[in-house]
């Protein structure tokens, strides 16, 4: 589903240049669940951008479903991010004044699929046990329901691929791995979870641990 080969990424240039991955091949496949680990500033949020088309390699193939990504305009770009991706980060990244369902809504917003929203909002909500906060102000919730609510708007645009950068990192244990047991519901639903995380909880959770230490790939 998703290869990567001998990918690099340069920040800056000259003296300012920062190598933040380095030669990196990886091959993810359709409905595995993926930790990524590494210490801070060793690439693993540049990896997640460049699989999630936030960002472009400076070199290397990325091959998503068998198509080359650089290939591919602007516009088709954001179409395929908006299709194939749904995104959830560790400070949630939610609208404060928005209610839960109006946060839940914004990826249909640019979605080319025909979604009944009122059903899809319900149905989501449901599975995420968060019906109750589908008109609460998100400055209001605690930070587990923040992050149900984010894991919601990821789901919304039925995406194949969800994406997490530290989601329990912000949480307590217990909440953490509430969240991780979503996540593995998620992804015995057959969709394809990469998790980026420091907690070795929650890595080992996972179908397969790959490690990033100065941009280079390691796995076990």
């Amino acid at each position: 589903m998703i290869s990567l080969f001998n990918i690099s990424k340069i920040f800056g240039a000259g003296g300012a240049k920062t190598i933040a991955l380095h030669d990196l091949s990886l091959d993810i496949s359709k409905g595995e669940l993926l930790a990524v680990m590494g210490p801070s500033g060793s690439g693993k949020s540049t990896l997640l951008n460049i699989i999630g088309c936030l960002e472009q390699p400076s070199g290397g193939t990325y091959l998503l479903n068998g198509v080359s990504i650089q290939s591919l305009s602007t516009k088709k770009n954001a179409n395929l991010r908006n299709e194939y991706f749904g995104f959830i980060v560790q400070d949630f990244a939610l609208i404060e004044h928005y209610t839960a369902e109006k946060n839940i809504t914004l990826p249909l917003t640019y979605s080319k699929k025909k979604i009944n929203v009122k059903q899809a909002v319900d149905s989501v909500m449901k599975e995420l046990n968060i019906s109750s906060l589908k008109k609460q102000l998100c400055c209001t919730m605690s930070g587990g329901q923040r992050q149900r609510v984010a894991i919601a708007r990821a789901l919304i645009n039925e995406p194949e691929i969800i994406l997490a950068d530290e989601p329990t990192g912000s949480l307590d244990s217990k909440t953490g791995q509430d969240i991780m047991d979503l996540f593995k519901q998620i992804h015995k639903q057959g969709k394809t979870v990469i998790i980026v995380t420091h907690d070795e909880r929650v890595a080992k959770q996972c179908d397969r641990i790959v490690h990033i230490v100065d941009g280079t790939l390691y796995t076990e």
